[in-house]
């Protein structure tokens, strides 16, 4: 990467290089892992006994995971062409590379899969993810935007019906706990608990990384592009959420599944604004109305799709504007960015070492959160001004290179 020292300031407004665009990216892979953090430290509801949702609920349970997702898809486009798709055996190289970079991410997730931790691990479903958009690489935008808006309206649909079959089966094809090494012994109860009955359940999220895929392939070097993801993910975000909420309170879908439940001191009210996982969305249709965090559903799979777009449409701008002022603005958030893989795992394994311990002497949850935000910050800066990969991020890209490196072998 070159220095932006040595260039002109006038020349930044007219256009954005390679490096600026990354650099955007980046930052909002930083801020997905930072979001994520806080859904893991901080609460989620007030208490136990008052479940009226926090703003870290509000603002980033559901959000934070698929901002991730489809960021996973945009840095697949980007390394597979860009606005142009690859094709050929250059395509077919890289889809080696990248399935071989999956099993890194699956081992790693199988591996922290073993700790004792009140989290939901997403490694392994990722890496199930990149291996599931293999075949998507080689499209074009309006073929990606036809599969993304049909994946969006399908999934939830068939994953509706096909979800209390799997559950039904016995043992449920669920697994109830992070996939771990030990599961592969199951392969059927794994794959059920991946793709349908999990906390990210592939076969929905799919839809996220043909987003991802579809917002890569665009040219987002031009100025126009990255205003047009903050206002139409802007509109899609609101819209969806919207109309997911009338449904819920005013057309009586909330009432509907009150009664589909049959609990009445069930807090369905809260739920459906923070996290609808763990409760069995069977048994009326109304399930498919919701825009919960979480749920699966078109509402949902389109809300956080379109915040995602405006997320990364803002960081995009910010890089301009920085590369305007000759300032680094999205340091902060590009070093974690930069290391996700690396930062995610040493998180997850700091977190499972206070599992059912208390905090420590003067600790709160505020604290500990701020203590891994600021750590993910430092580490990330530090390694992105040596121009160094994480550790992670190094048998990642090293898997991705091997893989790349067959096709040169045998031709």
């Amino acid at each position: 990467m070159t220095s932006r020292a040595t260039a002109k300031p006038s020349r930044a407004p007219r256009s954005s290089s390679a490096a600026e665009r990354l650099r955007g990216i980046d930052a909002a892979r930083g801020l997905a892992l930072l979001g994520m953090m806080a859904t893991h430290l901080l609460p989620t509801f007030e208490s136990n006994a008052d479940l009226t949702p926090t703003w870290i609920g509000l603002t980033f349970s559901g959000r934070a995971a698929a901002l991730f997702a489809v960021l996973a898809g945009i840095g697949l486009a980007l390394s597979t062409g860009k606005e142009v798709p690859a094709e050929g055996a250059r395509l077919g190289a890289a889809r080696r590379g990248i399935a071989l970079r999956a099993a890194v991410i699956a081992a790693v997730g199988l591996t922290l899969g073993g700790l004792e931790v009140n989290l939901a691990i997403i490694l392994v479903h990722y890496a199930v993810l990149f291996l599931c958009v293999l075949p998507f690489l080689g499209l074009k935008p309006k073929a990606l935007c036809a599969w993304a808006a049909g994946w969006i309206l399908v999934s939830p649909v068939l994953a509706y019906l096909l979800r209390p079959w799997l559950l039904a089966s016995n043992p449920p094809l669920k697994l109830g706990h992070n996939p771990s090494w030990e599961d592969l012994s199951t392969p059927g109860q794994l794959l059920g608990d991946l793709f349908l009955t999990g906390y990210y359940p592939v076969f929905q999220w799919m839809s996220y990384l043909l987003v991802g895929l579809l917002i890569g392939r665009l040219p987002l070097t031009r100025a126009l592009v990255p205003w047009l993801l903050v206002a139409g993910g802007t509109v899609l975000a609101v819209f969806t959420k919207s109309l997911g909420v009338t449904a819920m309170e005013s057309w009586g879908g909330r009432t509907a599944l009150e009664d589909v439940l049959n609990a009445p001191n069930y807090p369905l009210d809260s739920v459906l604004q923070v996290n609808l996982t763990g409760v069995p969305q069977e048994g009326s249709w109304w399930w498919l109305a919701s825009a919960a965090p979480h749920s699966g559903t078109t509402l949902d799979l389109a809300h956080t799709s379109g915040v995602a777009a405006a997320v990364v449409g803002a960081c995009l701008l910010l890089g301009r504007l920085a590369d305007w002022l000759d300032l680094d603005l999205l340091l902060p958030l590009r070093g974690p960015g930069a290391m996700t893989l690396t930062l995610y795992t040493v998180h997850v394994w700091v977190v499972a070492g206070f599992y059912l311990k208390p905090l420590p002497a003067g600790w709160t949850e505020d604290g500990m959160y701020f203590a891994h935000a600021a750590a993910a910050i430092m580490v990330g800066t530090v390694f992105v001004l040596l121009k160094w990969r994480g550790p992670l991020e190094w048998l990642g890209h090293g898997a991705n290179q091997l893989g790349r490196m067959e096709r040169n072998t045998r031709r």
